[in-house]
């Protein structure tokens, strides 16, 4: 299983660099990710992004669809985009501590 060192610490990760046990991620781990990826420093839009996808996640097993982040959170896809670069699926669920959601290429 590949691993991704940040800060050193040490984290088991797929092929994507998705983190493989979700249950170890909290705030801090989010912002190593946040950190490593090019997002930066997480604001309250990203935190009200991470925290809906995480808790949509824990409750359905599954990544909400974009429109769902959309609607919950008041933000507009394009700031979505804005705050995490690499896109909903790629970016703010691998901040999240998801495993890669399903269709995500």
């Amino acid at each position: 299983m590949p691993e991704k060192e940040i800060e050193g610490r040490i984290f088991e990760v797929d092929g994507d660099g998705f983190l493989q046990n979700p249950e170890i991620w909290n705030d801090e781990v989010a912002r190593l990710f946040a950190g490593e990826d090019g997002t930066g420093e997480l604001s309250e839009d990203h935190w009200k992004v991470i925290r809906f996808i995480r808790e949509h996640w824990e409750n359905n097993d599954m990544a909400p669809m974009v429109r769902k982040i959309c609607q919950h959170t008041g933000l507009r896809l394009r700031q979505i985009y804005e705050l995490f670069p690499m896109g909903p699926a790629r970016g703010a669920c691998k901040i999240a501590g998801l495993p890669k959601p399903d269709g995500c290429v």
